[in-house]
């Protein structure tokens, strides 16, 4: 793999909690990004508007749709702070701004 990505806690525990197929297919999508890093486009990452820093993961599998926030760190290194159950047409701005505390909480422990 040509980057390194680094799942935190909270994303961690979303991730196993998914059921298998979901899983198996969130799995993949991290493998595309250690594989592709920066290049990793639609329909698999996606730059948040408005959020500095923020990206997603889309994760679609049958009619099970998930979301896992990630930024670049430095280097060739991703963080993926957290996920979710994606049940609206549009991004949850509660689970963007939890995003945005896990990132900005990890780059302040870093000194980022």
């Amino acid at each position: 793999m040509e980057y390194e990505v680094q799942i935190l806690k909270p994303a961690s525990k979303f991730l196993r909690s998914l059921n298998l197929k979901l899983r198996a297919k969130a799995y993949r999508t991290i493998r595309l990004l250690e594989e592709f890093g920066p290049f990793l486009a639609e329909p698999h990452s996606k730059k948040i508007k408005g959020y500095k820093s923020l990206y997603e993961l889309r994760v679609k599998q049958g009619s099970n749709i998930c979301r896992f926030f990630y930024f670049h760190q430095k280097g060739k290194v991703y963080i993926v702070t957290s996920g979710y159950l994606k049940k609206d047409r549009k991004t949850s701005k509660s689970e963007l701004y939890s995003a945005e505390k896990i990132m900005n909480q990890y780059m302040e422990e870093n000194h980022e």
